[in-house]
């Protein structure tokens, strides 16, 4: 498998309007900005902004890249913060969100926001860690390269390298999911984690994602986005999702299928249920729909034929027929030996007690077909 999901250490969002207010167990990520001023002046309010705040473990990180990608062999990868979405309520037709590396350490609390009285032993919008301690966010007097941003009201909102960073834009009809790219930074924490270069001490301290500085604590923007935390009671916990092409075609001088519209595709060493540790190898069988008859002593039927190298793999959720991993033409490239095409899955990156349908994907010139066999799906158990 060329895609690796991560799932989160810890994770919280902060809120200007409640500052010492942890929520490190809240089934939601809050990012919003609400700043109506008529609202505010008749509820006595200050201007209200929630950022979320998340981490990866660098252990993770640090494995996917070595014994994974190889980086160090030329492995080449890209990396994706994704964050699924719950609700969202009063979205301009535009807005912009940035995802920055936080710089400096927090604590997630064991909060959440409906708590009374409010938890207060882990991050909040004045403090990076419990109120009792005074851990402060830092606000001023930063290290080159570090900023922060408040009101000037609530100080504090956490604090952050400037670069790298990413950003996404999102429009009326976009998915609301968030898809930052954050190579850069993950590339910066992964050479300062192994060979310790970075000139700005670049650690991992998690990422912070927020509306764009014209957008937070503006009166013309009133919005509100949530998205599930790690704590979610569904299958959508945020990813830092790598991605990398593993892809090797070796098919040992065996036949390649000529057209994709009479052919059979098939997962020949499915099983049913698979462990959630497993590196497991999908081997994928194919033959002619009507194959020619021939004098031997085998079924023509089992004469295995190959995938072209325009082949891919791909997972969706059996009870939900959401694509948990898309069709990739760079990422999800399928394999073959000669024995047969193939590829592989890390079933730690996915969601346990969960079944997943098996797709694929063959291209031969201005033909396309998915076969979505019925019986091509797993489950993967503790």
């Amino acid at each position: 498998m060329a895609i690796y999901n991560i799932f989160p250490d810890k994770d919280a969002f902060i809120w200007s309007q409640s500052p010492i207010q942890n929520t490190g167990r809240d089934e939601i990520l809050e990012i919003s900005t609400f700043n109506d001023p008529a609202t505010i002046d008749n509820l006595n309010l200050i201007p209200s902004v929630t950022r979320a705040l998340v981490k990866f473990s660098q252990n993770q990180i640090n494995y996917a890249l070595d014994d994974l990608v190889d980086v160090a062999g030329g492995g080449v990868y890209t990396a994706s913060l994704n964050l699924f979405l719950a609700n969202a309520s009063k979205l301009p037709q535009n807005y912009t969100l940035e995802c920055y590396a936080v710089s400096e350490s927090w604590t997630m609390g064991t909060g959440r926001l409906a708590d009374i009285p409010i938890t207060t032993n882990g991050t909040s919008w004045t403090y990076a860690g419990s109120s009792e301690s005074n851990n402060a966010w830092q606000t001023s007097s930063f290290q080159a390269n570090v900023t922060a941003s408040d009101n000037g009201i609530q100080r504090g909102g956490g604090n952050w390298f400037i670069n790298p960073h990413s950003s996404q834009s999102f429009n009326y009809t976009s998915d609301k999911d968030t898809n930052f790219n954050v190579t850069p930074i993950v590339t910066a924490w992964y050479s300062h984690s192994v060979y310790g270069t970075s000139p700005e001490a670049f650690g991992n301290e998690g990422f912070i994602v927020k509306y764009t500085d014209s957008q937070e604590f503006n009166p013309d923007y009133i919005q509100q986005l949530s998205f599930f935390s790690m704590d979610t009671h569904t299958i959508y916990p945020p990813q830092l999702q790598i991605r990398w092409n593993d892809s090797v075609y070796n098919n040992g001088g065996g036949t390649v299928i000529s057209t994709v519209s009479q052919s059979i595709v098939t997962v020949g060493n499915n099983q049913s249920e698979i462990q959630d540790t497993e590196v497991y190898r999908f081997r994928i069988f194919c033959r002619d729909q009507f194959p020619t008859r021939s004098f031997q002593t085998s079924s023509v039927y089992l004469n295995n034929k190959f995938l072209p190298s325009s082949s891919y793999w791909a997972l969706k959720d059996l009870n939900t027929e959401e694509m948990v991993i898309d069709f990739d033409s760079n990422n999800t490239k399928i394999s073959a030996d000669p024995t047969s095409n193939y590829f592989d899955v890390y079933m730690n990156g996915l969601e346990p007690e969960r079944y997943y349908q098996i797709m694929i994907k063959t291209i031969i010139g201005s033909q396309t077909l998915v076969f979505e066999n019925p019986g091509d799906y797993f489950k993967i158990v503790r």
